[in-house]
């Protein structure tokens, strides 16, 4: 049995040190956001934030999460009430910034790679708050290998980008 923090909630998995994360968050835990695209981190759309460090969950061993938190598509809402501050009643009803932007520029059209694009971007806009186009691309093509986008909608990714940045530049300034 091993013991797993994901999305804030510690879980226990039965699963040999080896299998892939992605096979535990998906079969183990039930969750839908990472995606299993390639199996070789090549595409991406298996992403998850590892101590707040994108990686691709598909590779990367039960073993080496140890006592490190991992964050999926459905824990963004959760990281970002807590950044924030927000009771438990608030934090129910918010997403994150990413999320949000993402639905405004409708940035997903087949929406496979959403999950590891968002991802990608929350790890980006908690580096840097506000990120040239040169530096959201260049945070794409970081990695093991470059984010892919089949549908191509990588101008509305991007859109998004700039979009939950200001949103959480202006959420800051609150502070």
């Amino acid at each position: 049995m091993t013991t797993i923090l994901v999305n804030g909630v510690k879980r226990e998995v039965q699963a040999p040190a080896d299998t892939p994360l992605l096979y535990v968050l998906k079969n183990d835990i039930a969750l839908s956001g990472p995606q299993f695209g390639c199996g070789l981190a090549q595409c991406g759309a298996c992403s998850v934030l590892l101590n707040g460090k994108e990686v691709r969950s598909c590779v990367t061993p039960l073993r080496a999460v140890g006592d490190k938190e991992v964050v999926t598509l459905e824990g963004l809402p959760a990281r970002w009430a807590k950044q924030r501050g927000l009771s438990a009643e608030q934090a129910a009803k918010t997403l994150h910034p990413v999320q949000d932007a993402w639905i405004a520029e409708q940035a997903p059209q087949c929406g496979f790679c959403q999950n590891g694009m968002m991802i990608k971007a929350t790890e980006l806009l908690e580096r840097v708050q506000s990120p040239t186009v040169a530096d959201i691309k260049q945070a794409f093509m970081s990695g093991p290998s470059p984010h892919l986008c089949r549908c191509g909608t990588y101008t509305a990714i991007i859109q998004a980008v700039q979009r939950a940045a200001t949103h959480m530049t202006k959420a800051s300034e609150i502070l």
